[in-house]
């Protein structure tokens, strides 16, 4: 009698690759948790925004009082540096503040697991049984915790939202503003090195449109939302401030040759 191990193996390749599929899943989930927690994600989502805010209002407000398309130019890139530079700056001493209090606040949980272990095994313990475990699994799942001394900080510590592997990076969220809102700021930009006036302008105001929607649906996608109102939000938000800086500009016409 000759068995057929085909089907079998069918079923243990579709269940092989399953897992697979389901360890690359948690592992981009946790890669996209850790990319949140470490402000890399909200520095470029901020940065790339910004800039575009920025230029674009900066340029149509220039424009509109009538300046030379060379001074324009200059304006941009002047806004351009500055903003990229002081977003980096910003994103650095932001991250940086928000690293030491975290790694204050760990210093503190590591006193409290040292002076008082009976305390924090008992946190633990009715941390393990909020979450549906019975008290007497949730009693000896805390006691073996807490017998490693290298793991029960870091325990301890996510459990009550605080991760000791992902406290952020100062230097990762300057570098990633300041690359974003430099070329956030850019779009804008690149109309008026090929041309000049109104149809310099109208190019500014449509790549700005263009690329607003695509950051508003970008962050719809990343969130899960549907991706029609986030990307009209982000073009709401551009359209108003570009039309504030074009009246400003109207008011004060000063040209610049």
């Amino acid at each position: 009698m000759i068995l057929d191990l085909a089907p079998a193996r069918r079923i243990w390749h579709d269940a092989a690759m399953a897992e697979q599929v389901q360890t690359v899943s948690a592992d981009v989930s946790r890669q996209r948790a850790a990319d949140v927690q470490r402000g890399t994600a909200r520095a470029a989502v901020l940065g790339v925004s910004d800039g575009l805010v920025t230029n674009v209002s900066m340029i149509l407000g220039v424009s509109a009082a009538e300046a030379a398309p060379a001074f324009v130019r200059l304006a941009g890139f002047a806004s351009l540096a500055a903003g990229a530079f002081s977003m980096a700056v910003g994103e650095y001493v932001s991250m940086r503040a928000q690293v030491e209090l975290l790694e204050r606040l760990l210093l503190e949980e590591a006193e409290k697991l040292r002076r008082h272990p009976d305390a924090v095994r008992a946190d633990l313990e009715q941390i393990i049984e909020r979450a549906g475990v019975s008290k007497k699994t949730a009693h000896e799942a805390a006691r073996q915790v807490c017998r490693d001394k290298r793991h029960v900080l870091g325990t301890y510590a996510r459990s009550i939202g605080l991760n000791p592997d992902e406290l952020g990076s100062p230097w990762a969220a300057a570098l990633s503003s300041l690359v974003t809102f430099a070329f956030g700021a850019l779009v804008p930009l690149v109309p008026w090195f090929f041309r000049s006036g109104a149809t310099a302008q109208i190019a500014s105001v449509a790549l700005a449109a263009i690329a607003s929607l695509g950051i508003g649906a970008l962050l719809a996608r990343l969130s899960g939302r549907p991706l029609l109102w986030p990307a009209l939000r982000q073009l709401l938000i551009v359209a108003l401030a570009a039309a504030a800086t074009v009246g400003v500009g109207r008011m004060f016409r000063v040209p610049v040759a």
